[in-house]
């Protein structure tokens, strides 16, 4: 196995370009970018403070750096890079910063969750959104990077706010049946609106577009809930994954479970596993001019794949 040389980098502030041509690392106050096949530097840019952040625009044509003790946020462009963009929170301060799907526009958060702020690279204007709620999985876009789902506190309660994101204006506004809500994600088709509780409970709700309640499904009750949930990309299934160690998979007609799969922490004996061994193969050519003679390494063998083992009993226990 072949590898490059040492590079600085602080923070582990490492990132790859989304069209996997473009490395970017930070050191102190200096991102480095380089092209991926060679790893030569192809820009280096100098930065106000010590950055704590990186983040590739979607398109791969931008890198934000993210200096949240000075709330500060510096773009740089590949394509020109005398381009210079500067955001400053101010007194707001900032929690955090992301990009929107277009790769012209980015989303602030400023501290104590007091407001979401958007900023346009095109046009230079800013538009404000108040009462994002502090939670992970706040903000989620369609895939086609059409609308964007805001989960919000407000008056106590929790809502979602839709808004377009080619004008940034609100589309719909609606108060949801959850009393801590934990995030929101869209269905890869963009048409239903997954929304959870925290992991305090076990409850899923369902929104149409418009804001209607479609459907709601909850395991059990008075124990921890949901820890992580996904859509199936046909958006006919939904993943939900809990702290009692089971998967549940709900089909998009009834939004009821299909199917129940466990995942225990300790394997028992009875159980019939299937175990992946991965062969790395050298060929006998290529062994010879790296290694001596000899029959070990005359016999090793070129294979890149995964083959299975027989059936037999195991048991793991993992801790």
């Amino acid at each position: 196995m072949d590898f490059s040389e040492l590079f600085k980098q602080t923070g582990q502030l490492c990132s790859i370009s989304y069209n996997g041509m473009y490395l970017a690392n930070a050191v102190q106050y200096k991102l480095i970018v380089r092209d991926y096949s060679t790893l030569q530097i192809v820009n280096l840019f100098t930065n106000l403070d010590a950055i704590q952040n990186i983040e590739w625009s979607p398109d791969s044509q931008f890198v934000m750096c993210v200096m949240k003790k000075r709330g500060l946020i510096q773009v740089w462009s590949l394509a020109e890079p005398d381009w210079t963009c500067k955001i400053d929170e101010g007194s707001a301060g900032l929690q955090a910063a992301r990009w929107s799907p277009d790769s012209r526009h980015i989303l602030t958060t400023s501290e104590f969750f007091l407001r979401m702020t958007v900023w346009s690279l095109v046009d230079k204007s800013v538009s404000y959104i108040k009462y994002p709620k502090d939670c992970q999985n706040g903000v989620d876009f369609t895939r086609s990077g059409k609308y964007m789902a805001l989960a919000e506190r407000r008056e106590l309660k929790d809502c979602i706010s839709i808004f377009t994101c080619s004008t940034w204006q609100l589309v719909k506004h609606f108060e949801t049946e959850t009393e801590d809500m934990a995030g929101v994600r869209w269905s890869p088709d963009g048409e239903v609106l997954c929304v959870w509780e925290s992991s305090l409970s076990y409850k899923v709700l369902l929104y149409s577009l418009d804001g209607r309640l479609m459907s709601s499904y909850s395991a059990y009750e008075h124990a921890l809930g949901i820890k992580s949930l996904d859509w199936s990309p046909s958006a006919q299934f939904l993943a939900i994954g809990s702290y009692d160690k089971k998967l549940r998979i709900l089909n998009h007609m009834t939004w009821r479970c299909v199917t129940t799969f466990s995942h225990p922490t300790k394997l028992e004996r009875k159980q019939k596993l299937v175990v992946y061994k991965e062969c790395e193969e050298i060929s006998k050519a290529e062994t010879n001019e790296k290694f001596p003679e000899g029959p070990f390494f005359n016999t090793m063998t070129k294979c890149k794949h995964y083959s299975t083992t027989p059936f037999r009993h195991l048991s793991m226990t993992f801790s």
